[in-house]
C-alpha cells in the first residue's frame, strides 16, 4: 500500500510540474509576441507569405537557410555569413539577437540587440511559433 501511494504521489507531482512548465512556455511565448511588436513590426513582418519591410519577413524563420527570403536583398556580409548549410536554429539566432552588428559586421540590421538572456529567450519562444509545424 505505501508503494503504491508513494507512485502516486510522484505520478501527480510530475503532473503538477509538467503544467507548471507549460505555463510558463505559454508566459513565455505572450511576453516574447509583446516584445516582437514593440521591438521587431518597424522592420519586419510576421504573417506567413508577408511582404519584407526593411527587413525581411520573419514567418518560418526557425530552422530556415540563412538569407534566404525569396523577394528580399540582404546584405554581403548576410549572404556570406549564410554560406554553406546554416540555419537559423535556436543558438544562432539568438548570439545574433545578442548584438547583431557583432556577429555578422556589415549587417543591414541596425537594431542594437537584446542583451538579457531572459529576454531573447522570450523572443525566441515566440518567433518558434512563427511557423506552420505545431
Amino acid at each position: 500500500m505505501n508503494k503504491i501511494l508513494k507512485a502516486g504521489l510522484i505520478a501527480v507531482s510530475m503532473v503538477a510540474f509538467s503544467g507548471g512548465a507549460f505555463a510558463d512556455e505559454a508566459k513565455d511565448i505572450k511576453k516574447g509576441a509583446k516584445m516582437f511588436k514593440k521591438k521587431c513590426t518597424a522592420c519586419h513582418t510576421m504573417d506567413k507569405g508577408g511582404k519584407a519591410k526593411v527587413g525581411p519577413n520573419l514567418f518560418g524563420i526557425m530552422g530556415k537557410k540563412i538569407a534566404t527570403t525569396e523577394g528580399y536583398k540582404y546584405s554581403t556580409a548576410m549572404k556570406k555569413f549564410g554560406e554553406g548549410d546554416k540555419v537559423w536554429d535556436e543558438a544562432t539566432l539568438s548570439e545574433y539577437l545578442k548584438k547583431p552588428a557583432k556577429l555578422v559586421k556589415g549587417t543591414k540590421m541596425s537594431f542594437s540587440g537584446i542583451k538579457k538572456d531572459k529576454k531573447r529567450n522570450r523572443l525566441l519562444a515566440y518567433l518558434k511559433t512563427l511557423s506552420d509545424a505545431k
